[in-house]
This record gives structure tokens, C-alpha cells and sequence, in this order.
């Protein structure tokens, strides 16, 4: 939501706003929000300490006057204090005259901000590509946890030179960087509910308050409705208050879940009443990998981008056209009401244990993730794998001028997934008993098919991948030069790949060695 170049120490630091951006009086340093009426800013002086604020809107609130305006300091220490308890996303700048420059991120991230620094500046931007000068090498770390699909929240990217900045966390520069976690987020668990609990009810209510925290325009609000439990219960529920209002898209699948995921849509759309326009990509034509991808021509496209990056972008495209500003997804759905290893115990993504499956993982690699909890966040208010997802769609949306919205990330819904107790989330009971009473069908409640994109992927990595892993193995790759992947054990899962039996869980994970090597050749 914010791109930013901060010079402390300079002569001139009084800012001003010239319609598009803060920039100080010598322009040593600016700060460039996205442009969105979802988007906001405003500006606050003492004469000596100045304040930046751009934030997602609230609803209710007139959008803020940007200009920069004088305050006393004690209205500035109070001001200060009440931005951090903004309800949605946010990112603080803070200058003062001789003294480092502090950006600090909000709770409920929806957008990323990368960061980086030369001599003089501190650089930020939601888009990882502005930040390429400041690249130095790869971070062994951060690429094999994304190798073995084991990913961590902290600072770290696969970029040395760039950091994330996570969730309440604050940036200090004054020639060198220093990045400050915040302490831990405290969290609940599971409550004994009342006899006479509604948990249905609280749950319409915490959707219907997540939904309305924002100025959602309904005439350009689109829902992405999959067809599954999460995405489903918001759709129907916004529908059913916005009735004949709310366009929706989806990218369709393959396998044997693609002709239920079609049925159990048709039947959320004609449940309650949505508006007429459905916009549908079919991921099986426009696959990953496509030759018309950007992410395959070669563009600066992060390796944190959204995996089905074709047609994800293809369905962004036509939805800005079609004069969309906003999306609603339902995203993080699973983590609201996941189970904890005490409930239900179970393996953990990228367990190390699996990591011989993946014959390709170098040698540089496997060191490297004997430390790959070293560094990471501290608990964040909202699940941090959660955050690391949001990071994927954000930078396609954006680009087209779409903001997204993530509902099931708000702090109340993840609060009330907390308190539930373990028979409310397991199998996803509170969202099927809430489409259940929507009067929907067992095909939607109780599909018999599982609905995925792992027969997307096997698809993807079997036409269009084989010919790119072929031109990797020739010309070489800067996962070769590091000793992250091994070409052998890489030119024998790609022989197998195409003459064996496809192994979702093992050969998935090509699909991040070749997103990971294409960005690797773009960036550096």
C-alpha cells in the first residue's frame, strides 16, 4: 500500500503533499501511496517530529484531508498513540530532524512492504521488483524453506539486500537497517459455549462486522467464490444482503473435483441472489507456465507471487476491465478454524523428515535448513501463514488497481475460531452447518470429490514445465551456482516426472523449483 525513499539526517525535512505523494522540501526523501479509495493518508507535524499515515479506510469515516497539518506536541503524542490501534492495514512513517528515519507495519496486513537500503536512503515498496538494485545474493535460508513448500514469516526473502517488514514491526534506518519484531501476540483457546449459544449467529454477526469495517461499493466489489466452504459462506451471506448486487469470478479446476466444484457453484449462485456477471478461467487452459505468462517471459515477478500466477492474473485483468476495484476473497478460512498439534496431531508442512523425497535439494540447501526457525516472527495477531498467503495475491491485484479484502483475516473472526470448540472446526463444521441452513444440498455441504489445483499443477509441470526445466538443465540456473539444487537429482525427478507416475507429494514441489529459478534469472 506504500512505496517509499527515506533519507535521514537531511538539511530540509519538512514534507508536503502534491496530489499523488509526501515528498520533503530538498525531495531527499518521498512516500508514494497506492492510489485507491479503499487507500487513505494523512500527514501530522509538531515543527519537529512528523508522522505519515497510510492506511486502509474504515466505513463510516470521510476519506482524511492528505495535506500535512500542524499539531502540538502532545496532539502529536496522542495521535501517535491512536494510529496503532487502527482497525485494518497500515504503514507509519516517522522523521525527525538528525535522527533515523522508523517505518512501522500494522497488525492486519493485507499488502507486503518490502524494504532495502543503499548509503544514504531506506527503500520500501510493495512490489519486490523496485527494490532489485539493493539485490547482494540469495538467502539460503529463505529459498530452501520455499524449496521444501516450509515457509516461515520473519524478515528474510530469498533476496540478501531486501527484508520483509512483518506485522507490527518496526523499521529503524540511520545509515544501517534495523528491523525490531514486536513482542508476541497473545492468543485464547477453545471456551465451553453457553447452553443456550447461537454459534451460527455469532458467526453471520463477525462476518457481517468484518465485511462492514470497510467501505465496501457493491457495483464494484467481486466476490472470488470457488465453490468451497470459505469463499462460499461469505459470498452467499454478502449476497443475501446486498441481494442482485455482487458480481462474482473463480479460476475452475481439473480432475475429478471440476464438474462438482461447476454444480455446488451453480448452486451457491442460485441460492441467493447474486448479479449476473460470472467471471470464469479455466486453469486448465490457462495454466501456469503458460508461455504467455509474465512470470515465464522473464519479468520481475516475486517468488512469493501467487503460484497459479497465469491465470490468477488473466482473471484480474478482466475483472479491472470490467470496471472491479475491489475483491473479496476467502482466504484463511482454514486457518481460522484449524486444529492444534494437541487436537489432532499432524505432520507440519515441509517437514524436514520428507526432505529425501525431494531428490533435487543441494547440499547448500539441507544445511541451510537445519536453521530454518532461526529468525522467524514472534506470534502474530493474525496466523502468519496467513499473511504469507495474503502476500501472494496482493501484487497481482494491485498492479491492476484492484484492493483486496480478506475477511477471514480480520482479528474477530480469528478470535472467534479460537473460542470455538474442536467439533465447531473440525472438518470445517461451522462453515458447512452455515451453508447447511442456507437450505444448500449435501453436494455442496458434504462434496464426495476433494477440489483442489493438484491436477492443475500435474498439469502445468507436465506440458509447459518440461520444456523449461529442459532449457534449466542446459543454460544453467543460479540454484545450481548456490548449491540449493542439485542438477542431477533434478534431471531425475524431471525423467520420472515424464515417464512415471505423477507424486503430488513430491513432485508438486517442482513447481516452486522452476517459479524460484525464473526469479533467480530475473532478479539477479
Amino acid at each position: 500500500m506504500i512505496k517509499l525513499r527515506l533519507t535521514p539526517y537531511a538539511a530540509d525535512t519538512g514534507w508536503s503533499w502534491n496530489g499523488s505523494r509526501y515528498t520533503t522540501a530538498d525531495l531527499s526523501s518521498e512516500v508514494t501511496p497506492y492510489a485507491h479509495p479503499m487507500v487513505e493518508q494523512l500527514a501530522v507535524s509538531d515543527g519537529h517530529r512528523t508522522l505519515l499515515v497510510v492506511r486502509e479506510r474504515v466505513a463510516g469515516r470521510p476519506p482524511c484531508t492528505p495535506a500535512p497539518r500542524a499539531v502540538s506536541p502532545s496532539e502529536y503524542d496522542t495521535l501517535r498513540c491512536l494510529t496503532e490501534q487502527w482497525p485494518t492495514d497500515y504503514v507509519l512513517v516517522e522523521t525527525t530532524p538528525q535522527e533515523p528515519v522508523r517505518v512501522t507495519a500494522g497488525a492486519c496486513r493485507t499488502t507486503p512492504l518490502y524494504l532495502a537500503h543503499d548509503d544514504t536512503s531506506l527503500h520500501g515498496s510493495w512490489d519486490m521488483a523496485d527494490l532489485r538494485a539493493h539485490i547482494t545474493g540469495l538467502n539460503s535460508r529463505e529459498v530452501a524453506r520455499l524449496l521444501i513448500y516450509r515457509p516461515r514469516y520473519s524478515s528474510d526473502t530469498p533476496f540478501r539486500g531486501i527484508h520483509r517488514l512483518t506485522e507490527r514491526a518496526t523499521a529503524h534506518y540511520g545509515g544501517h537497517l534495523v528491523l525490531r519484531y514486536p513482542a508476541p501476540a497473545l492468543h485464547s483457546g477453545p471456551r465451553e459455549l453457553a447452553p443456550d449459544a447461537d454459534v451460527l449467529a455469532a458467526f453471520v454477526a463477525t462476518m457481517d462486522d468484518a465485511m462492514d469495517l470497510r467501505p465496501l461499493d457493491p457495483a464494484k466489489t467481486v466476490f472470488h467464490l470457488t465453490g468451497g466452504f470459505d469463499s462460499g459462506t461469505l459470498a452467499t451471506r454478502a449476497a443475501e444482503r446486498f441481494p442482485g448486487q455482487l458480481n462474482t469470478s473463480a479460476l475452475l479446476i481439473g480432475g475429478p473435483g471440476r464438474a462438482q466444484q461447476i454444480r455446488r457453484r451453480k448452486e451457491m449462485r442460485a441460492a441467493v441472489p447474486f448479479a449476473a456477471r460470472d467471471d470464469l478461467i479455466d486453469a486448465m487452459r490457462d495454466t501456469p507456465l503458460h508461455p504467455d505468462c509474465d512470470r515465464v517471459r522473464g519479468a520481475l515477478i516475486s517468488p512469493y507471487e501467487e503460484p497459479l500466477h497465469y491465470p490468477f492474473t488473466r482473471m484480474t485483468k478482466i475483472l479491472a476491465a470490467a470496471g472491479a476495484h475491489t475483491v473479496v476473497t476467502g482466504l484463511c478460512g482454514d486457518e481460522m478454524v484449524a486444529l492444534s498439534q494437541e487436537e489432532y496431531p499432524h505432520k507440519a508442512m515441509g517437514d524436514l523428515k520428507d526432505v529425501h523425497l525431494l531428490p533435487w535439494i543441494g547440499e547448500h540447501a539441507a544445511a541451510a535448513l537445519e536453521f530454518s526457525d532461526d529468525g522467524i516472527a514472534p506470534p502474530a495477531v493474525v496466523n502468519s501463514m496467513s499473511l504469507l498467503s495474503l502476500e501472494t495475491t496482493a501484487p497481482v491485484l494491485l498492479r491492476e488497481g484492484i484492493w483486496p479484502v480478506h475477511p477471514f483475516a480480520d482479528p474477530d473472526m480469528v478470535q472467534l475460531g479460537e473460542w470455538l470448540p474442536m467439533d465447531w472446526r473440525e472438518l470445517k463444521q461451522l462453515q458447512r452447518r452455515r451453508l447447511t441452513a442456507l437450505g444448500l444440498s449435501e453436494d455442496v455441504t458434504h462434496p464426495a470429490e476433494r477440489e483442489s489445483f493438484a491436477e492443475v499443477v500435474q498439469h502445468a509441470l507436465k506440458t509447459h514445465g518440461r520444456p523449461l526445466f529442459a532449457r534449466m538443465l542446459h543454460e544453467g540456473s543460479p540454484l545450481f551456482d548456490h548449491g540449493l539444487v542439485k542438477p542431477d537429482g533434478l534431471r531425475k525427478a524431471v525423467r520420472r516426472l515424464s515417464e512415471g507416475t505423477y507424486r503430488e507429494d513430491g513432485d508438486a514441489q517442482l513447481l516452486q523449483v522452476i517459479d524460484l529459478h525464473l526469479a533467480t534469472r530475473a532478479y539477479l
